[in-house]
């Protein structure tokens, strides 16, 4: 069959599922293998191989280029070292896999380049590198030749010890950053953006202060446009250059790994968009996407869905996120949208989409696609975790794959997250009547790996800050939000809290500006922070609250049915039950003078914690830290005690 026989379906991705290597290629090359092992969507380390790379050849100096294209008629890299001009360096097509490859003598690193695709149609397309490391600043769209292997780790403890943490008993409070409208900088005449280097001192700073664990970064791989907030790749292999360059971004992670600082980046498997220069009909055809845009378009979002039937495109995800974790260091990947993959029907009205092969709406092949994913993903980084933003009831998201799960090791838990800030909202007048919305989540509470979010999705497009979703004005608003945040550090689960929301921001999140830090200076907003700060450090110091976080017997409800006066108290158990901690939260302006609650213990309690502290907003009055338990019935339990429980007031006793 001719490349520009149009009447037959080119064949290339088939056919190198079923080709033999049969000779080895040098090292810079792409040989045999490198096509036998991508065309069954095993080759790991691929983008060691395509995109732009420096070498040596002969003992001449250039870069080594290497795209896919299968349906292409003609493919030729353009850029600074030849003028742009389209036929000055033509590739050359490795069959069977459709991989187009040429060495330039002289092109160097910082030289931008495209490559210019001839279509079957007779059509040219100018598209930035699919592999690229590095991309010229937008409105720019050309890609860079970057050599990626220049930079000096020196976090070796830290990737040491990664290989034995487990998130299933370690703690995780987890800051989610948006780089670009953190803070701006003040010496910068431009956009004023941070770089990379800048944040990671600044940041740091800030999350030990605040008591953190890990940083989760928003919209790193390159996009063009700042309003989707990085959600819309791209440049699936390159740090943004909106913050400085591939080494600028290394530092960041190494830096913050040498201060114990975790990092985790939001990671976009599920769509990309139209833009021209991008991976959208890449080669003239549905090249990364799926053909049948009933299966390659989502209709709300004006984006493309990944073809995850074809190995190719399963093995650039895949080694995609690899290279973040494995050439980065990064920590782990939070995976946007993962109910958009899982269902065929996400988002579309009928007609818009097409049933799998038992008639269901469940993508069979995303399906597979996270089982492969999360189990070479986590097979080869122990530590590493993979973060499922999924927001319905499938089943198993953080099951085993050879379970039938999904292999995640975290879940979002969405249903926490709506019903807690949907009861939050409400006059407490009208709180007992939505009682149920703040216990139903210990009803599935050990169904999956549980991770508590308050993300920047909950902050902006008219649903308010966190402190103005709160009922009430001035003094009510901010005990409001202290009450929220003591609960979820107390409820099991990891913990998530976007920027801002740590100090009362005022106004909702815009990228196109940075928090209102000046806020710090209004005493109600720093009494927040250091609520905030006092709850974090509570949550990583006391074993309590994170070691039994998937075991039920680390939990216990004393009173959950107090719908009348919205209080609820709980306890959380340490393994060993020797440092445990009780939690007693009112969700109401009324002031219980002699609070009685139910104890498991006929023990001391002590007050470890206590929002009436004028540091964090309270009348400061003075109370006694240790409570005995007498034998008195209460709540169900054998032993209670009295305290005087504030307007919404809570509580913390250790036994």
């Amino acid at each position: 069959m001719k490349k520009n026989d149009t009447s037959k379906t080119t064949a290339a991705s088939k056919e190198a599922k079923t080709v033999k290597p049969k000779k080895a290629a040098q090292p810079y090359e792409i040989g045999e293998l490198d096509q036998y092992l991508f065309g069954h969507g095993t080759h790991y380390e691929i983008y060691k191989k395509m995109g732009a790379h420096k070498v040596t050849v002969d003992g001449v100096e250039g870069v080594y280029f290497a795209v896919w294209a299968p349906h292409a008629e003609k493919v030729s890299v353009v850029g600074e070292f030849n003028g742009w001009e389209a036929d000055a360096d033509e590739m050359e097509r490795l069959e069977p896999a459709g991989i187009y490859t040429r060495f330039v003598p002289g092109a160097k690193e910082g030289d931008m380049y495209k490559f210019c695709i001839e279509t079957m149609k007779g059509e040219k397309l100018y598209k930035a590198d699919p592999f690229a490391n590095y991309s010229e600043l937008r409105p720019g769209n050309a890609s860079r030749v970057a050599d990626i292997s220049h930079f000096t780790w020196s976090d070796d403890a830290w990737m040491e010890a990664r290989e034995k943490w487990d998130n299933t008993k370690n703690p995780m409070s987890v800051y989610e950053v948006h780089m670009g409208s953190w803070m701006r900088h003040p010496c910068r005449e431009d956009e004023g953006f941070y770089t990379y280097r800048d944040f990671a001192v600044s940041v740091t700073e800030y999350v030990k202060k605040m008591g953190y664990t890990h940083v989760e970064l928003m919209g790193i791989a390159e996009h063009p446009f700042d309003g989707s907030w990085g959600y819309q790749v791209t440049g699936y292999y390159a740090p943004t250059s909106r913050y400085g360059t591939p080494e600028d971004f290394a530092y960041l992670v190494n830096y913050l790994h040498k201060n114990k600082i975790g990092v985790i980046l939001d990671w976009v498997p599920a769509h990309f968009p139209r833009d021209a220069h991008g991976l959208a009909d890449f080669d003239g055809t549905p090249t990364f996407e799926y053909a049948d845009p009933r299966r390659g378009e989502h209709p709300d979002w004006g984006t493309k869905i990944f073809d995850l039937g074809k190995s190719e495109v399963e093995n650039f995800l895949i080694a995609n996120a690899l290279f973040w974790i494995e050439h980065y260091h990064v920590d782990g990947l939070r995976v946007d949208a993962v109910a958009s993959m899982l269902y065929l029907d996400y988002g579309k009205q009928d007609g818009q989409w097409v049933a799998n092969k038992y008639g269901g709406n469940e993508n069979l092949e995303a399906i597979e696609f996270f089982k492969h994913l999360n189990s070479v993903v986590l097979g080869r980084n122990h530590g590493a975790v993979m973060i499922a933003e999924e927001s319905t009831a499938w089943p198993k998201v953080t099951g085993a794959p050879e379970e039938d799960g999904l292999g995640f090791s975290i879940k979002w838990n969405m249903g926490w997250m709506h019903d807690f800030t949907e009861y939050m909202k409400l006059d407490p007048l009208f709180r007992k009547n939505a009682h149920y919305m703040m216990t139903f989540s210990m009803e599935y509470a050990y169904s999956e790996n549980y991770i508590l979010v308050l993300s920047h999705d909950e902050v902006v497009h008219l649903k308010c800050s966190m402190l103005n979703k709160m009922p009430g004005l001035g003094f009510d608003k901010f005990a409001n939000l202290k009450a929220a945040y003591a609960f979820m550090i107390g409820h099991p689960g990891k913990k998530l809290l976007f920027m801002g929301q740590d100090f009362a921001q005022l106004r909702e999140w815009s990228e196109e500006r940075e928090l209102d830090w000046f806020l710090l200076a209004e005493q109600p907003h720093q009494q927040i922070q250091n609520w905030v700060q006092e709850l974090l450090h509570l949550y990583r110091k006391n074993k309590a609250l994170y070691e039994m976080d998937t075991d039920e017997k680390g939990f216990e409800w004393i009173n959950k049915d107090d719908i009348f006066r919205s209080i609820f108290s709980f306890v959380r158990y340490s393994k060993d039950r020797k440092r445990n901690l009780l939690f007693v939260c009112n969700f109401t302006p009324m002031e219980r003078e002699d609070y009685r609650v139910g104890v498991p213990r006929g023990k001391q309690y002590k007050l470890i914690l206590n929002s009436d502290d004028e540091r964090y907003g309270g009348t400061g009055g003075e109370r006694p830290l240790m409570y005995k338990a007498v034998k008195k019935e209460c709540d169900g339990q054998k032993y209670s005690f009295a305290y005087p429980l504030p307007p919404y007031g809570v509580a913390v006793f250790e036994f």
